[in-house]
């Protein structure tokens, strides 16, 4: 662990541009269409070095589409004008609003997105996002940090330059103030549990808090620096902590960040402006919009019309139409995310009991050994997913790409079946031991295609062995509830990681098993799983920790408490005259203050104050027409 760090503006401009990426859909005669990833620090997919197919039904289609997150020039002397592509509206379509732009509270994607510009760490993980201690991360309120001897306790020293949007200084009291504030049982942060491996914060003086460390671990500094994003204690300390959720101080967030808050009009538009007196850079656009639409198709058409000039997630059925359009760039980039059937191991009906079918470990294995997850990864995302490899991704430094995982053999499958005494009797079609089928139910949100149609293909694969697998589709607050009580037999999740390789307990942990409502919906608990974590978590370096991560990922793969499905890349789509910076896999927004439109290319939104309403920018739109 280093004495301290710290970086100049420039330093941190450069450092961004030497992990810019490029991806580039190339012509090859018309057909077949090429696609370039971008190549990620420590990402190890094979996709990062080959050029693979992109084998599209409309692949022909797709094919001469440049694509790609382009490099902006590196600011000369840290500057912001036109050499530095500066200004520029984007609008980025949204499916739903922020829950809220507060940060304890926030828990959507959306709200993180948004409060992420607004708000700032101490540090932020680099982008090879390697957690473990703190080499790779970048200076954010603090320019520079100090560890104790016994790496119990690091002293930060705050940029003395750094401002909260009113113009009040940052201080370390704001940092004690705010992981008081997270920690504080009435306010009832989800993030809360993140600070467990903190002890307190103290103020050495007005410029170094001191964070102070119940234990020596390696992604101490992580937990640290980055799980809270800092608030001004003389703007939120104005509320009683158990009022913070309900009052009316959080629809007008003060934060330090690129971006300053402009309007928030519930369920319609989401305005950031650039902070033009960020104590490193303002942002490289004048301000950010997000149009919020009532569901993903209204949002998705709001883009294709040009309406919008990002959108986040671009659905397999929507890729073809976005990749016809001259207008569109599509960008590639690796997912922090992985889709799984997850196989209750407890009986619905009695919580304390295992599950009268998924309780067999020996069960489980032969359905999966059951199901083809290559040819459904195939028929559901084609080119643009692989098939999971267990609940971490190949994006984390930490994943060993190579745990040996339960093969497709049918024939396996039928034959353990077979000795577990679920046996096929002449002219049946469904499995029984004892007179009772064997047969489940799949619950699946209605609001997911993706998994409904995996589901679709699971049964019909199942069905092949003897198994009477039922899909039921849900609405999404129905299956939540059947999700959250454990009250299902099998479940159609999704589920998106944080960089922290250890965070794997808050689904599959032991601890997380025994929580009601816990985000461990299987739950399965393993002692050796659970010991093996706790072994890489202790471990000193990465080449320490990943043979535990390893042995870890092995142990739940042989238990087979789900079928490991997809791990989807993500495809976003852009408007070609917005020029994105990396789209990093755990949080596509980190480098959204270095998105840039040159000044050739803007159109009549990019020259629209701040803050001026929906309206207002119509107006403008028509009058740059000619109407």
């Amino acid at each position: 662990m280093r004495d301290g760090v710290q970086r100049s503006c420039c330093e941190e401009a450069r450092h961004a541009v030497l992990h810019e990426a490029s991806i580039l859909v190339e012509d090859r005669q018309s057909c077949p269409a090429l696609l370039t990833r971008p190549t990620m620090p420590n990402f190890r997919s094979p996709h990062t070095t080959r050029r693979a197919t992109l084998s599209l039904r409309s692949s022909c289609r797709i094919a001469g589409l440049t694509t790609g997150l382009l490099l902006g020039a590196l600011p000369a002397g840290c500057s912001r004008g036109e050499a530095g592509g500066g200004r520029g509206t984007v609008v980025i379509a949204s499916g739903a609003d922020a829950d809220f732009l507060f940060p304890p509270l926030t828990a959507t994607a959306v709200g993180k997105s948004i409060e992420e510009q607004i708000f700032e760490p101490l540090a932020d993980v680099g982008d090879s996002l390697n957690v473990i201690g703190d080499a790779g991360f970048v200076p954010r309120l603090a320019d520079s940090w100090t560890w104790a001897p016994d790496s119990l306790s690091i002293a930060f020293h705050l940029n003395p330059r750094a401002r909260w949007h009113d113009g009040q200084p940052v201080t370390a009291r704001d940092v004690r103030f705010t992981y008081r504030i997270y920690t504080d049982s009435s306010v009832g942060s989800p993030d809360a549990a993140l600070l467990a491996n903190v002890d307190s914060v103290s103020v050495r003086d007005s410029l170094t808090p001191v964070v102070w460390l119940r234990h020596r671990t390696p992604d101490a500094f992580a937990i640290a620096s980055t799980e809270m994003r800092i608030f001004p204690e003389h703007v939120y300390g104005k509320v009683a902590p158990a009022q913070l959720r309900t009052s009316p101080i959080l629809e007008h967030p003060v934060g330090s960040g690129r971006f300053r808050l402009a309007r928030w009009v519930r369920g319609s538009t989401i305005e950031l402006a650039s902070n033009e007196q960020h104590y490193r850079t303002p942002a490289r656009l004048d301000r950010v919009i997000w149009t919020i639409s009532p569901d993903y198709s209204a949002a998705s058409t709001r883009f294709l019309a040009g309406e919008a000039d990002y959108l986040e997630n671009l659905r397999p059925p929507l890729i073809p139409k976005a990749a016809a359009k001259p207008s569109i760039a599509l960008h590639v980039f690796p997912g922090f995310h992985y889709g799984y059937l997850a196989f209750n191991l407890h009986d619905p009906k009695h919580p304390s009991a295992p599950h009268p079918l998924f309780g067999d470990r020996a069960l489980r294995r032969a359905l999966t050994m059951a199901v083809d997850r290559r040819a459904i990864v195939k028929n559901v995302y084609d080119t643009l997913a692989t098939p999971s490899i267990g609940p971490m991704v190949r994006a984390m430094p930490t994943t060993d790409t190579a745990v040996a995982q339960i093969p497709f053999d049918p024939a396996a499958a039928a034959r353990t079946l077979d000795s577990l005494g679920w046996r096929l009797r002449p002219g049946d079609t469904v499995r029984t031991r004892n007179g009772v089928p064997l047969a489940f139910t799949i619950i699946t949100p209605a609001s997911s295609q993706d998994r409904a149609r995996q589901a679709v293909l699971i049964q019909a694969q199942l069905r092949r062995v003897g198994v009477a697998a039922t899909v039921q589709s849900l609405e999404i607050n129905a299956f939540m509830r059947q999700q959250g009580t454990r009250g299902f037999d099998a479940a159609m999740e999704y589920w998106l990681l944080d960089p922290n390789p250890s965070e794997v307990r808050e689904s599959w942990g032991s601890a997380a098993a025994a929580t009601q409502g816990s985000a461990n919906y299987a739950g399965y608990a393993s002692a050796t799983f659970d010991a093996q974590l706790d072994s890489a978590s202790r471990a000193a370096t990465l080449a320490q920790a990943r043979p535990y991560f390893s042995r870890a990922l092995q142990t739940i793969v042989n238990d087979a408490p789900a079928i490991w499905l997809a791990e989807p890349e993500n495809v976003a789509g852009a408007q070609r005259r917005v020029h994105v910076a990396t789209l990093r896999p755990d949080a596509w927004w980190a480098h959204l203050a270095d998105w840039w439109i040159p000044a050739d290319e803007r159109i009549a939104r990019d020259r629209v104050p701040a803050g001026t309403t929906a309206a207002g920018a119509s107006a403008a739109a028509s009058a740059e027409a000619g109407h």
